[in-house]
């Protein structure tokens, strides 16, 4: 394996899930403000899959999403 291919991939991979991620949340959060479901001081429950195809990984991260 070459590490620094490997670490190049990964670090844009990571960084593409971060990125879209985020867009993703913000629009829902604000479409959510808008239409009255959200006051905006929520606290939400966020979980994150990940999942690798070839090695059977699984991973999932649980968290809270402060509004304010």
């Amino acid at each position: 394996m070459n590490e620094d291919i490997f670490n190049t991939s990964l670090r844009k991979f990571l960084k593409q899930v971060g990125v879209t991620s985020q867009r993703e949340i913000e629009k829902a959060v604000r479409d959510a403000i808008e239409t009255g479901k959200l006051k905006g001081h929520e606290k939400l429950p966020a979980k994150m899959v990940l999942t690798i195809g070839g090695v059977a990984l699984t991973h999932e991260v649980n968290d809270e999403i402060e509004l304010g």
